[in-house]
């Protein structure tokens, strides 16, 4: 009897082959000897995800120069139906370079994605003090452009690997401003229960204000301070119905599951008039939660069973 193969997954991520969303998706394991779908952009990654055309996307959310990245978050908290499953580190380093030919002082338009351009910012300052800014719709892509003569600008910022796949010329190398940059990516695909609990956790959500009053903000925060619970990440980002108007994207330690994280929850739901839970998972350095002992899951617990107590009159010990 011929037992047929499982159909293999699906995966969409930032094209084309060599962008570093391609090294984070190379991190999964459950995502080797699958199908990788090169997509043009984080909408398209998702949109895939959600109408099925992918199992899963990788996109970037955060990097450590220019910390989150905007579209994936406004993606996130209007695309419905989708959770974060796991999160990648990825280094990341940059090359500048040309067509064959090109030197380093011909080069007044460099063409580069928004968030490389930004980490590059300092060296283009000192090197190239009157260049202008093309972007381009992926690390590899702003390279690519200038191999296929579509683009204007005559170098574009890439990851060093471009060079092993196209006749460039190499203009400089080493040229992010900070060596230790990093690059967070976060593994998206449909709505489904988180996995367990490690005990190296991260939860990662979007709330928004009830409405804008002084300590309106103090207020969310709280519902995370009196629970113990660290926020690695928090940033605003604009509704778009009304000046002045924001959401919040957080990521907090902890999962789902912890006792102090579901009540922290609880709590938001109440206070917030919109929370969208985009998932609890492991945290990529895999570094435990650590707090302090009157937050652990047995003292939330035995707070509830002494409530009960007192509701259904049982006498005190």
């Amino acid at each position: 009897m011929t037992v047929d193969p499982a159909p293999r997954r699906t995966y969409s991520y930032l094209g084309p082959a060599g962008t570093f969303t391609e090294a984070a998706l190379g991190q999964v394991a459950e995502a080797r000897d699958q199908v990788w779908r090169p997509v043009r952009n984080v909408g398209e990654a998702l949109t895939d995800v959600v109408e099925g055309r992918s199992d899963a996307a990788m996109i970037a959310i955060e990097n450590s120069i220019d910390g989150g990245v905007s579209t994936a978050q406004d993606a996130l908290a209007t695309m419905p139906g989708l959770r974060i499953v796991g999160e990648y580190l990825v280094p990341v380093n940059f090359v500048l370079v040309g067509r064959p030919g090109t030197r380093l002082e011909d080069v007044s338009l460099v063409a580069a994605h928004p968030v490389a351009y930004a980490q590059c910012l300092q060296w283009l300052s000192a090197h190239l003090p009157e260049h202008a800014h093309l972007p381009a719709a992926s690390n590899v892509a702003s390279a690519v452009g200038i191999v296929d003569g579509d683009s204007a600008a005559q170098a574009a910022i890439a990851p060093p690997g471009i060079l092993e796949h196209y006749d460039l010329e190499l203009l400089a190398s080493d040229i992010g401003d900070n060596r230790n940059a990093v690059t967070r990516f976060v593994l998206v695909s449909r709505t489904v229960a988180p996995p367990a609990p490690t005990g190296a956790d991260k939860t990662s959500l979007i709330a928004e204000l009830p409405d804008d009053h002084p300590g309106a903000l103090l207020e969310l925060l709280e519902q995370f301070s009196t629970r113990g619970i660290n926020l690695s990440l928090i940033e605003s980002r604009p509704i778009g119905d009304a000046l002045g108007r924001y959401r919040f994207v957080i990521d907090a330690d902890g999962h789902i599951e912890d006792e102090r994280m579901a009540d922290a929850l609880l709590g938001l739901r109440r206070f917030s008039p919109k929370v969208i839970y985009l998932g609890s998972y492991p945290r990529a350095d895999r570094a435990i939660v650590h707090y302090p002992d009157r937050y652990s899951d047995d003292v939330f617990v035995e707070a509830r069973d002494w409530l009960r107590a007192l509701i259904s009159g049982e006498p005190e010990a």
